[in-house]
């Protein structure tokens, strides 16, 4: 299938993902605040009732606790996220423009894991561990360097390249199909607005489902009980055997909440 669309420069990319990664940053934070609560304990029941404990131990602040870190962090990881895609689905491309499914998933893939590598992992210790010892930006990142060491800053880096490289190429692998179904009668043409935000939350709700085991155990790997675990197969193995099968899709609704974005 031919594709007219202008391709910007990685830069363009780069700069657009990052400034739309810290804004949506910022408007779904609480949902994430209490997926990651969800996640850690085994007390709430359910979405509900995180909130109104939150509410009730640290007023409305609570629910940004973490924010500093994934606030600061969203500057490389949704750069390297769109940037990283961008660069990589045009080496994927066939000579007429076109490109599969299949290699959208791929170059989803690819640019997930490298952003976990580089960026998401260390962020995503650093919020888990502030969030589940209900403490600030500094203090917490100076207690993990000073107990743990610069390598604290990498534990679940196994679950989170899973989670982030899985998330992006079904994602963006589902946006494509998408896509190209709406604009079969005329492949020049752009979805509208409302087009895209459908196409978007429906390929967020849909990553989101299918990868939500490696989120939840990426949170358990990097709060302050990880070393429960001694690695990302023993910790799937406890949470199966202690809590069930579906405690691996705990946190699915703050998350599925969270997609509701311009793709």
């Amino acid at each position: 299938m031919s594709d007219k669309k202008k391709n910007y420069p990685p830069l363009v990319s780069i700069i657009s993902g990052s400034t739309a990664g810290m804004v949506e940053t910022c408007c779904v934070w609480p949902m994430e605040m209490i997926k990651t609560q969800l996640q850690l304990n085994r007390k709430f029941n359910g979405f509900f009732d995180c909130a109104k404990y939150t509410y009730q131990q640290n007023g409305v602040l609570g629910f940004y606790r973490g924010l500093a870190p994934v606030l600061i962090g969203s500057i490389p990881k949704a750069g390297i996220r769109f940037g990283g895609f961008n660069i990589i689905q045009g080496k994927l491309k066939n000579d007429d423009g076109s490109i599969s499914p299949l290699k959208n998933f791929v170059a989803g893939v690819c640019a997930g894991s490298l952003e976990a590598i580089v960026a998401v992992t260390p962020i995503e210790t650093v919020k888990t561990k502030l969030i589940d010892g209900n403490s600030s930006f500094i203090k917490g990142l100076t207690s993990i360097v000073r107990t743990e060491g610069v390598g604290g800053l990498y534990k679940g880096a196994l679950a989170t390249v899973g989670k982030q490289g899985s998330n992006q190429g079904l994602r963006f692998m589902a946006f494509g199909m998408y896509k190209n179904f709406m604009t079969k009668s005329d492949p020049q043409r752009k979805l509208t607005a409302l087009e895209s935000l459908a196409g978007g939350m429906g390929a967020g709700c849909f990553s989101t489902l299918c990868n939500n085991p490696f989120d939840m155990i990426k949170t358990r790997m990097q709060g302050l009980r990880a070393s429960e675990y001694n690695g990302f197969i023993d910790c799937l193995s406890k949470v199966v055997n202690n809590e069930g099968v579906m405690a691996l899709w705990k946190g699915t609704g703050p998350r599925l909440a969270r997609v509701g974005k311009c793709f």
